[in-house]
């Protein structure tokens, strides 16, 4: 491959397929050579100090660190419980097997957690899968889409029988995480730069979401699961489905009526609901 054999386009798509392959440079020019017979002697300067190969490299690293360094911001808690030797391998083995597929790199930590599910690792610390997808909820509600939030002022505008058929769903920046351990609380004691403790193994469902840009998230109440979970639904859901859902859920010695009440008025305040079109 000469430098006058080549448009642009293709020598940025070749160096890129340089760069990133897992096993370096060298096995990447080989697998190159073996295909193509390009090489990197009239596409790459050398001189005493650096061979093509080795100034290619240092792209390669910079690329790796820099993708390394992203993980290490979006999933700081994880980072907390593994440690930098344990991350540092993490982030290798999941490029290798999820190297980025996205122009912008907000997406390149989108597949950690599934990487984890299935890593060794979770025999160490078994909630390391659930607590690295509480943290990319947050970033993907800091991120998601805006839309204007049902607040009480609206309610209170329609008359008692409209409510009962009024169609609701969860906001697009508010997310659901279901986990057998308290995650939250992990993600709290990093956040607030305490030492990490390991988590209370509970069914739990998080509740993740965003108020004037900012991202909140706490463990769901028991009655509040399960409607939560019935607006989780992008065709919404009746208002009365998920009255009767809290109810139902209430303890017996609850007033059922009130904790409906104090339900949506928390929702509401949070923003966590809107309207569906009718």
């Amino acid at each position: 491959m000469s430098a006058d054999a080549v448009d642009l386009k293709h020598l940025q798509q070749f160096l890129y397929r340089l760069i990133t392959v897992p096993g370096g440079v060298a096995e990447g020019l080989a697998q190159e050579v073996a295909i193509t017979g390009g090489g990197l002697d009239q596409l790459v300067i050398s001189d005493d100090r650096m061979s093509p190969v080795e100034r290619v490299e240092v792209y390669a690293n910079g690329y790796f660190y820099r993708l390394l360094e992203v993980l290490k911001e979006d999933y700081p808690a994880t980072l907390a419980v593994a440690g930098d030797d344990h991350f540092h391998n993490l982030a290798t083995g999941y490029l290798i097997d999820y190297p980025p597929t996205q122009p912008s790199i907000h997406f390149a930590g989108l597949n950690f957690a599934a990487y984890l599910a299935t890593h060794p690792l979770r025999a160490r610390w078994p909630f390391i899968a659930d607590l690295a997808r509480l943290e990319r909820a947050t970033l993907e509600s800091f991120h998601a889409a805006g839309a204007p939030a049902l607040h009480a002022e609206a309610l209170r505008a329609l008359s008692p029988t409209e409510w009962p058929a009024l169609t609701i769903r969860l906001h697009p920046a508010t997310r659901l995480i279901e986990s057998e351990w308290r995650i939250d609380t992990v993600l709290r004691e990093v956040e607030d730069g305490r030492a990490w403790t390991d988590p209370e193994r509970d069914d739990a469902t998080i509740l993740v979401w965003r108020r004037d840009n900012h991202v909140y998230y706490r463990a769901t109440e028991a009655a509040e699961r399960e409607a939560l979970g019935l607006a989780n639904d992008e065709n919404g859901v009746p208002f009365a489905a998920i009255c009767e859902s809290i109810a139902s859920a209430a303890d017996k010695n609850d007033d059922a009526a009130a904790l409906i009440n104090r339900l949506l008025a928390r929702w509401l305040l949070d923003g966590l609901l809107l309207r569906t079109a009718e």
